[in-house]
């Protein structure tokens, strides 16, 4: 069997199964798995395949066949630019919330304090801080990211560790602002939003293989919202402000919460014209 044969028997499990991106997974894990490069493929794809090798990369094939994420395969994923180590213990960085992100760093100056509730693979504090510096020239800025999860913290540390970031950002295990001190520029957040009844409609990729507790946002989606917005005010510098990601049908419901302590709430859409992202300044 040559390499161009095992990425078609790849290919064609896949699509059997029903996997979406059948021919662009079947290729990232033979990628991951065989150490082929995209060059080296075409230039050796005649060649002959050890049954090592076939082994390895049709295990990877099966297990992708059941719907298991494909970054929890690989183990990582690209988020602004930058390489995240994931796991089932954290969501899978999505690029919807890479809109988060560039509409904060629009608000981010030197000096500033964050705050990242609801941290998971800690993706979302570390562009920010990262990427303030890297692209926006601001010095000094700082972050700390919150989440209740142990796993998903060890995870955040890893990606603070291999980004260089241990100096410019901590991390804490906390039910929400219980273990929280001090106040802060900003706080950002992508909590869990999915109404409860809906998470059993999701995909087999995500209900059955991403974290529940980073999913389920209460009977309306809304129980997250809830508290951050009301205990924020509290952790907030004086004109602070407050984002989040939210839901595609969230953005009205959201920004009436935060109307009785935020000003200037807008929110912004996604690619596919969808809410996406909510945010206000603290009033004063």
């Amino acid at each position: 069997m040559t390499l161009r044969d095992l990425l078609t028997e790849g290919e064609h499990a896949l699509q059997s199964a029903g996997i979406e991106d059948w021919k662009m997974d079947a290729w990232y894990l033979m990628e991951e798995t065989l150490q082929v490069t995209r060059t080296r493929y075409l230039m050796d794809s005649g060649r002959a395949v050890s049954e090592e090798e076939k082994t390895r990369y049709l295990e990877q094939i099966d297990k992708r066949a059941s719907h298991i994420p494909l970054q929890h395969l690989t183990g990582h994923q690209e988020f602004m630019g930058l390489d995240f180590q994931v796991s089932e213990d954290v969501l899978v960085p999505r690029q919807d919330t890479e809109i988060l992100v560039e509409e904060a760093l629009k608000y981010v100056h030197s000096g500033m304090k964050l705050l990242d509730m609801c941290t998971g693979s800690g993706c979302i504090l570390l562009s920010i801080v990262k990427l303030a510096a890297e692209l926006n020239g601001c010095k000094e800025v700082t972050g700390t990211g919150v989440d209740l999860s142990e796993k998903a913290l060890k995870i955040a540390q890893e990606n603070r560790r291999t980004l260089g970031m241990e100096q410019t950002t901590a991390l804490l295990q906390s039910d929400l602002f219980e273990q929280v001190n001090g106040t802060y520029d900003m706080i950002v957040s992508n909590p869990p939003y999915i109404a409860s009844e809906v998470i059993t409609t999701l995909s087999e990729e995500v209900k059955d293989h991403e974290p529940v507790m980073a999913l389920d946002g209460g009977p309306d989606g809304l129980d997250f919202y809830r508290v951050i917005i009301e205990k924020s005010p509290s952790y907030l510098t004086l004109g602070g402000m407050l984002f989040f990601e939210i839901g595609y049908d969230q953005g009205a419901s959201v920004s009436r919460l935060m109307e009785k302590d935020f000003k200037d709430i807008h929110v912004i859409k996604d690619l596919a014209g969808l809410d996406r992202v909510v945010y206000g300044t603290l009033k004063a």
